[in-house]
């Protein structure tokens, strides 16, 4: 498997922080990160705990954050890959992690890492989720400058919500939270050409 963790100057800076973190400590500490994880836009610590944790663990509030940063983005791409336990563990020993704090990552991975991929499949990645869509079709069988006409239209509603909006039915006007979409159909004779507007 390719290495999720590549050896970049952040992570070689945090990784010689972290092992420098007594392990009894750094298994609470990310144990609290992989149980937070999944919180969008929620910090993990509150301002009152990162601060005695910066005096907890003898770092000032730049290296707390990069440790902080750089170990919920290894418990990110552990997700994302869906990496085995042992395979993290050998990743984050290759990038000259200490082999006790790999194996609190390994061990908290295997812990409570299913349960961090559950709650993360319900998390919306993209600014918009489809939420209902309605559809209408309708046959126009003659005009009054042809009597044997058949052309067919249909239109596509598509109900948007936002991440953060409460989902509300698309034939409500009133919230301004959807934003619909319409997408207009009309089909031709065989041959012809399909027009979306």
């Amino acid at each position: 498997m390719a290495s999720i963790i590549r050896e970049t100057q952040s992570i070689k800076e945090a990784v010689r922080f972290i092992n420098t973190i007594d392990v009894n400590k750094f298994s609470r500490l990310i144990s609290r990160i992989i149980q937070r994880l999944h919180l969008k836009g929620e910090r993990t610590f509150s301002e009152e705990e990162e601060q005695k944790l910066q005096s907890a663990l003898c770092f000032d509030k730049q290296a707390l954050s990069l440790v902080l940063e750089t170990s919920a983005f290894i418990l990110e791409q552990a997700v994302y890959h869906n990496v085995k336990p042992a395979s993290l563990q050998q990743q984050l020993e290759s990038v000259h992690l200490d082999q006790d704090k790999a194996e609190v990552f390994a061990q908290t991975w295997a812990s409570a890492g299913p349960e961090l991929v559950e709650k993360l499949k319900h998390n919306i990645f993209a600014p918009k989720k489809l939420e209902n869509v309605g559809w209408q079709l309708n046959l126009l069988m003659a005009q009054s400058s042809q009597s044997k006409m058949k052309s067919p239209s249909a239109v596509l509603q598509l109900g948007l919500r936002s991440e953060d909006s409460e989902s509300y039915p698309m034939e409500e006007d009133g919230p301004q939270r959807w934003q619909n979409a319409r997408l207009w159909v009309r089909s031709y004779p065989p041959g012809g050409l399909l027009a979306i507007r």
